[in-house]
C-alpha cells in the first residue's frame, strides 16, 4: 500500500509540473454516442473491494480494438490510484477470453493508408501491457475459452492467471505474416527449455492443463465452477494476495497433462528448436521425422512451411533477445517490429497473411520473400533497428513505475 501511495503522489506531482498531458475536447457540444459504444465493449463490474473489466465483443471473440485498449488503460490507471479498490479481475464474454488484435480492422487501416491509426493502436496496447506487468495491485485474469495473440499479453503479466477446461492458448502470428507481440517475447522466452520458440514458430495450441504445467497459468478450474470462484472473489474484503490465492485454490483442481500432450515431447522440442537458425531447426525436424513412428514432426514441419519465411526469422530472433530483456525492453523492440511490419518497406506479409486467412480465406498467401533462402540479414535487421528521427519510439514510464531499476 505504501508503494501505491508513493506512485499516486509521484504521478500527481508530474501532472502539476505538466509532464503528463491530457487531451482536451474543444467541441462545444460533446458527443457521447461513440463513447457509450466503446464502453459497451469493455464492461465494468463493481464489488465492495474489487473491480472487474469484462471484454464484451463476443461476436468477434473479444478481439481488441484501439478504443477498447484505451478504455482498459484508463480504467486500470484509475483503479490503481483508488485506495478503496483492493484488486482487479479481467474476463471475457462468450466463448473467448480474447482472440488477440482485431486483425481485419488493422488490415483495412493499413490498406486504406491510415497507418498512423495502426501505430496508435500498438502504442496504446503495449503501454497497457506494461501497466499490467507493473500493476501495483493483485490481478486475476480468467482465461476461459480462446486466448490468442495479445490476449496473452493483456493477462499473463498479471499476478494470477486462471485457466479452465475450455481454455485454448496459441500464438498464430507467423501464419499471418506477423510476430508474437504485446510482451510475448518476454513470457514465451521464459518457458521451460525451448518451448517458447516452438509455440512462437508453429502457432501450436496449449490447453489449460498444459498452461498450468509449463507455468503460464497459476490456477485451474472447471468451467462449470467459475461462477463459484467469481462469487467468492466478489465477496472478499481483503487485498492480501495470500487471501486471493487461497480463494482461487479453494475451487481449483489438481491436473496433469495427458499422454498425448506436447509437454511429453520436451526432449525432441529442445533438440530441434535449440538451433540458432530457422534452417537448422527445419533440418533437425526433418531428421527426426525420418526416424519417427508418428506424424508429429511432419505436422510441425508443415505448419512452419506454411508460415511467412520472414516472420519465422524475425520471431526466432525476437524470442532469443527477449530471454535476456525485461518487459519494457521487449515491448520497445516489439513496437519497432510491428511498425516495420505495417510500413511495407521490407515486405507486405502482414497484409497478405491477413488477406489469405481472415479476409479472402483462400489460405494461399503469397509471401514476400517466398523462401527462407531469400530472406536476407538486412531484411531481418530492419525490424530490430531503432526508429528514425521522425518516428518516435515507444515511451514507457519506467522511471515512474520501476524507480528501483
Amino acid at each position: 500500500m505504501q508503494r501505491v501511495k508513493a506512485l499516486v503522489k509521484a504521478r500527481h506531482s508530474f501532472q502539476r509540473l505538466g509532464f503528463i498531458s491530457h487531451q482536451r475536447c474543444f467541441s462545444a457540444e460533446p458527443s457521447y454516442s461513440s463513447i457509450y459504444d466503446f464502453q459497451d465493449e469493455v464492461l465494468v463490474e463493481g464489488k465492495a473491494k474489487s473491480r472487474a473489466a469484462i471484454l464484451n465483443r463476443p461476436s468477434a471473440l473479444n478481439a481488441l480494438t484501439e478504443p477498447m485498449v484505451a478504455r482498459l488503460k484508463r480504467l486500470y490507471e484509475s483503479w490503481e490510484e483508488n485506495s478503496d479498490i483492493g484488486f482487479v479481475l479481467m474476463k471475457g464474454s462468450g466463448r473467448a477470453f480474447c482472440s488477440g488484435i482485431d486483425a481485419v480492422t488493422l488490415y483495412n487501416l493499413v490498406n486504406g493508408g491510415k497507418v498512423e491509426e495502426c501505430k496508435r493502436f500498438f502504442d496504446t496496447l503495449y503501454k497497457f501491457v506494461y501497466l499490467q506487468g507493473t500493476f501495483l495491485k493483485p490481478h486475476v485474469a480468467i482465461l476461459d475459452g480462446i486466448t490468442m495473440g495479445c490476449g496473452g499479453g493483456i493477462s499473463l503479466p498479471g499476478m494470477f492467471r486462471v485457466v479452465t477446461d475450455k481454455t485454448v492458448f496459441a500464438h498464430p502470428e507467423t501464419q499471418l505474416g506477423f510476430h508474437p507481440d504485446a510482451g510475448a517475447s518476454y513470457y514465451l522466452s521464459r518457458l521451460p527449455g525451448y518451448l517458447g520458440e516452438y509455440l512462437a514458430l508453429t502457432g501450436e495450441k496449449l490447453n489449460g492443463v498444459e498452461m498450468i504445467a509449463c507455468g503460464l497459468a497459476t490456477h485451474y478450474c472447471l468451467h462449470a465452477r467459475l461462477t463459484l470462484i467469481e462469487e467468492r472473489l466478489g465477496n472478499l474484503m481483503s487485498d492480501d494476495p495470500k487471501v486471493i490465492e487461497s480463494s482461487l485454490a479453494q475451487y481449483g483442481d489438481l491436473v496433469y497433462p495427458d499422454r498425448s500432450s506436447i509437454l511429453h515431447r520436451f526432449a525432441t522440442i529442445d533438440k530441434c528448436f535449440s538451433h540458432d537458425t530457422i534452417e537448422e531447426i527445419i533440418d533437425s525436424l526433418e531428421n527426426e521425422a525420418a526416424g519417427a513412428y508418428d506424424d508429429w514432426c511432419k505436422t510441425v514441419l508443415r505448419k512452419m512451411k506454411e508460415a511467412s519465411p520472414l516472420s519465422l526469422k524475425i520471431t526466432l530472433k525476437s524470442i532469443r533477445e527477449g530471454r535476456f530483456q525485461p518487459l519494457d525492453q521487449c515491448l520497445t523492440r516489439e513496437y519497432r517490429m510491428s511498425l516495420a511490419g505495417i510500413s511495407k518497406r521490407v515486405s507486405n506479409d502482414f497484409s497478405e497473411g491477413i488477406r489469405a486467412r481472415l479476409v479472402d480465406k483462400d489460405f494461399a498467401p503469397k509471401w514476400d520473400p517466398p523462401s527462407l533462402q531469400e530472406v536476407s540479414k538486412d531484411m531481418v535487421e530492419y525490424y530490430f533497428s531503432p526508429l528514425g528521427e521522425l518516428e518516435p519510439e515507444l515511451v514507457l514510464p519506467t522511471a515512474l513505475r520501476e524507480p528501483y531499476i
